[in-house]
């Protein structure tokens, strides 16, 4: 059974101004992996954006309820994040019984404040600006690790297929990958990194993460001097408990995709990163795994569900646009040289 939500846009209308008192004066769709977002615009002029989760994440509540905690309390300490609007009867969330064509299915319903700026990914930044994206995201980690969220036991994500502890599930799902040099590829790195990785994975250090501050999930503004202000924070979905090391490698991956010279990103982040909390020596030698397993999850997984959902493929897929010659590439130049050239660019940013 598909979990999205297909509201059209008339149902989406009608849901904000049942729920929320409002009439919008415009809306329009956001691109979402297997949610569904709309950008809403009051008669007044205000914007807000309407996330309807999907079914099966919808489920789970408690990791709601953390979600919003968590925003909450970031928004409190400066963090520029979207804060989540109550409806007309006070409620963060609501769980709406919606048939989207095949039997009615329960969607958790949220109307979140509206951020300004453009992704990472629509914007064309240079190196200091992902310098200052890893500061950033080493900022928001040290203020994870800060909070006391109720219920904790609801981060626990270790049977998701989307946490690297897992990458040996990542073999279940080759089919989608055509046999040939990607797919050799992609075994090299599961294998290495089961022998090289996961021995370690004890002395890395332990955290809350976002676990997805990919360059769709940054925005940021032009600033005077040709660089750009980091804006805002999006999506936190993926909150769970595992390794915080997780968290830069994630954030290098997804950033080398979207920029021209993907081989200067890991550099530029770390030297950030670095600045604010430094990794261990077990942590530096298991980074350049962590990011090709990263890689070849993104690749995997998004083939896996194009091919559910090949009406979102352009989107899916956006990783297997650029991500297929960076992994081969960065497979090809091997450990020694790939960390050898990003530690080496950190005294560029000192």
């Amino acid at each position: 059974m598909d979990p999205r939500p297909k509201l059209s846009m008339e149902e989406a209308n009608a849901l904000v101004h049942r729920l929320y008192g409002i009439t919008p004066s415009q809306m329009s769709s956001l691109p979402s992996y297997l949610d569904q977002n709309f950008l809403v615009v009051s008669r007044e002029g205000s914007k807000f954006v309407l996330k309807v989760m999907n079914a099966e994440e919808s489920k789970n509540g408690a990791h709601l309820q953390i979600q919003i905690f968590t925003t909450l309390c970031l928004g409190k300490r400066g963090i520029p994040v979207q804060q989540v609007l109550p409806t007309t009867a006070g409620t963060l969330m609501s769980m709406e019984e919606i048939d989207c064509g095949q039997g009615a299915l329960t969607f958790c319903v949220r109307l979140m404040t509206f951020l300004p700026g453009k992704s990472i990914y629509d914007s064309q930044v240079t190196l200091q600006d992902l310098y200052q994206v890893g500061k950033f995201i080493a900022s928001l980690n040290q203020t994870f690790q800060q909070l006391d969220l109720p219920d904790s036991d609801a981060l626990d994500f270790s049977e998701d297929p989307w946490n690297m502890l897992n990458m040996a599930a990542v073999q279940d799902f080759l089919t989608v990958v055509d046999e040939g040099h990607l797919q050799e590829v992609i075994l090299g790195v599961i294998k290495a990194f089961q022998l090289n990785v996961i021995p370690k994975i004890g002395t890395f250090r332990k955290g809350i993460i976002h676990n997805d501050l990919n360059d769709r999930n940054i925005l940021v503004t032009p600033a005077l001097n040709g660089h750009h202000n980091i804006s805002g924070v999006l999506d936190f979905a993926g909150l769970g408990k595992s390794c915080i090391v997780f968290e830069v490698a994630v954030s290098i991956m997804y950033h080398m995709l979207s920029y021209p010279r993907p081989l200067d990103v890991g550099g530029a982040i770390l030297a950030g990163w670095q600045s604010v909390m430094v990794l261990n020596e077990e942590e530096k030698d298991s980074l350049y795994l962590l990011v090709l397993g990263r890689l070849c999850q993104s690749l995997v997984y998004g083939r896996d569900n194009a091919r559910k959902y090949p009406d979102n493929a352009e989107y899916l897929l956006r990783t297997a646009q650029n991500g297929e010659w960076v992994l081969k590439m960065l497979w090809e130049l091997g450990k020694e040289e790939v960390l050898k050239k990003w530690f080496s660019d950190l005294t560029m940013f000192s």
